[in-house]
């Protein structure tokens, strides 16, 4: 058996009895699951091993890649720009970054962009899986390229191309990349223990992953998906872990306690207030996570509900029974989310990957014993 450490309210006993049930299942390494409610941390669990070979505990302190859920915190650097003023969701790209208007973008906006409508889902044509560590080239490219499909028309999920998107308009606006300025921002000022770009001080706390045996079912194959996630060059590689764990990539090599993200998805749950401060407006929190875009996804076999970054509870609930619960969850099973009507914010990350592509059924467990015991 093993041995569960961290707390839960009382009121979330069964919560706790969840999270016992997927380890006696088998189905965890390590992982860890924490719930923030109004602002108050009302239960935080961890257990298991941060290593295959099962010889370190998975702690407090123990990182996690949480690949996509990065997109959750792309989405919210976004909604501080437009917060501010700097940035309008429905400001052309090309606007900001004019090189973007090549082969007929010129019109693509910055929420059509958010929300997976502007076709570049994928490189179709073959190139170094290197290349992606280089980010001038790799904007270069998306720059140039002729989208896949005739933009705002549909969505089609961009795994990796997503972060460097996001991440060029970000920077062309603001000056900083965005693992700087959420170091600068987010994380040192509210002691959240979240990276874009991870200094090599930090990798001895990084958990090692058990990868899945299978690649998730995508369903009926297309250009778009097969650009997106199956191809050889379709992620990055060829430079070797420690390389992809110092790039910034803010689509998919997020790095993370649950902790954190809980308490960063807690905030937007709660009118923006993280420890006394506001870190987004409530009407940017309204405008942030509205729908943008919704129906058969052309990359993922699921109807999605878009919003401006953040995938949105609407079309397929893996985050409880809220349609304006929003989030992003990531490859292998990890998830963040918010539900401003209930005013709580969760995370789960693990280092056993599962095949499921959203709606892990570990996590799932765990939000319907939070519900259940409200």
């Amino acid at each position: 058996m093993v041995e569960i450490e961290g707390s839960a309210d009382p009121r979330f006993g069964g919560v706790k009895d969840a999270f016992a049930a997927n380890f006696a299942a088998g189905e965890e390494l390590g992982c860890r699951f924490t719930l923030v409610e109004a602002g108050e941390t009302v239960v935080d669990l961890w257990a298991g091993h941060a290593d295959r070979a099962r010889t370190i505990a998975f702690d407090q302190r123990t990182l996690t890649p949480v690949f996509s859920t990065t997109k959750a915190i792309a989405a919210l650097l976004i909604a501080r720009l437009v917060d501010q003023g700097k940035l309008a969701y429905d400001q052309t790209i090309a606007s900001v970054w004019p090189e973007f208007a090549q082969a007929g973008k010129g019109a693509i906006t910055v929420e059509q962009a958010m929300s997976h409508q502007e076709g570049l889902s994928g490189f179709p044509d073959r190139m170094d899986p290197a290349d992606w560590f280089d980010w001038d080239l790799i904007c270069a490219r998306l720059a140039a390229m002729t989208p896949l499909w005739p933009p705002g028309t549909a969505s089609g999920y961009h795994p990796i191309t997503f972060g460097y998107i996001a991440g060029e308009i970000f920077r062309r606006v603001e000056g900083r990349t965005m693992g700087v300025a959420l170091r600068e921002d987010l994380a040192e000022p509210f002691g959240l223990d979240l990276w874009i770009g991870l200094p090599d001080a930090e990798f001895d706390r990084v958990a090692e992953l058990q990868r899945p045996s299978a690649l998730p079912a995508f369903g009926q194959l297309n250009p778009a998906t097969r650009a997106a996630f199956l191809t050889p060059w379709s992620s990055p590689a060829g430079r070797g872990q420690a390389e992809w764990r110092r790039m910034e990539i803010p689509s998919a090599n997020g790095h993370a306690t649950a902790e954190a993200l809980a308490r960063l998805m807690g905030a937007l749950a709660d009118d923006g207030w993280l420890e006394g401060e506001t870190i987004l407006s409530p009407a940017l929190i309204a405008e942030a996570s509205r729908e943008r875009i919704r129906g058969q996804d052309l990359v993922l076999p699921f109807e999605m509900s878009w919003a401006a970054g953040f995938m949105r509870n609407a079309a397929v609930h893996p985050w409880g029974p809220g349609d304006e619960t929003f989030g992003h969850s990531g490859w292998g099973g990890s998830c963040a989310f918010a539900d401003p009507q209930r005013k709580l914010g969760g995370a789960y990350v693990m280092n056993k990957q599962s095949t499921q592509l959203l709606g892990d059924d570990r996590p799932r467990r765990l939000i319907e014993a939070v519900y259940a015991s409200l």
